[in-house]
């Protein structure tokens, strides 16, 4: 579970949004929107996935089925990642980074919601959560907590911007914008690697399991 969580942290998708929201006129409450609808997203995909895989009862050991699951998905990701590595070197800013300048927060709640929950690259990613904790053997209140963590662990690319600028104030903006500008420029190269070896991990894990 952490493995994917700490993906999608890492992952520039919210890291970028998140330092950029900072720079508009009503920053903190931008801010604060996105990371709710981020937050929900990542969170309302993982109860899903986690659903979907619990629907299957263990006896211990888990069936088959959910080993070749896991094969498939890590395939996938491996996948994903070498078409993202090919195309690393292209630098255009997609169209949700230019709309940033001019939003508001019902803009920034949806932006939230929509690169989490509904963004390809981060939903595969969120799915291998939902199956590690799914196919766990967890009380209902453990699976809630452990929603809940992993939630939590893949906002922290969102969160810390914000969080950072709020202890140290405008100080923090320079760096900020320095790692901004290499997360955008690095940003398909980043993503490559990490949903690489995420999937490497599930492969592993699916063949361990047979």
């Amino acid at each position: 579970m952490v493995a994917p969580a700490l993906g999608i942290a890492l992952s520039p998708f919210p890291v970028v949004p998140a330092i950029l929201l900072l720079l508009t006129a009503r920053a903190r409450e931008n801010s604060s929107a996105f990371i709710a609808g981020w937050t929900a997203g990542v969170a309302g995909a993982a109860v899903l996935f986690t659903l979907l895989t619990s629907v299957v009862e263990f006896t211990g050991k888990p069936p088959a089925a959910v080993s070749w699951g896991r094969i498939g998905l890590g395939g996938l990701l491996i996948l994903l990642g070498a078409m993202l590595w090919r195309r690393r070197r292209t630098r255009a800013d997609p169209a949700w980074i230019r709309a940033l300048e001019s939003t508001t927060w019902p803009k920034a709640l949806r932006l939230g919601l929509l690169l989490s929950a509904v963004n390809p690259k981060i939903l595969v990613l969120i799915a291998a959560g939902g199956v590690a904790i799914g196919s766990a053997q967890l009380t209902t209140a453990g699976r809630a907590g452990s929603i809940a963590l992993f939630a939590v662990i893949a906002s922290a690319g969102v969160i810390l911007p914000p969080l950072l600028r709020l202890l140290v104030g405008e100080l923090m903006m320079p760096p900020l914008e320095r790692a901004k500008d290499w997360l955008k420029a690095h940003n398909a190269a980043i993503v490559a690697i990490v949903i690489a070896l995420i999937g490497l991990l599930l492969v592993v894990k699916g063949v361990g399991g047979l």
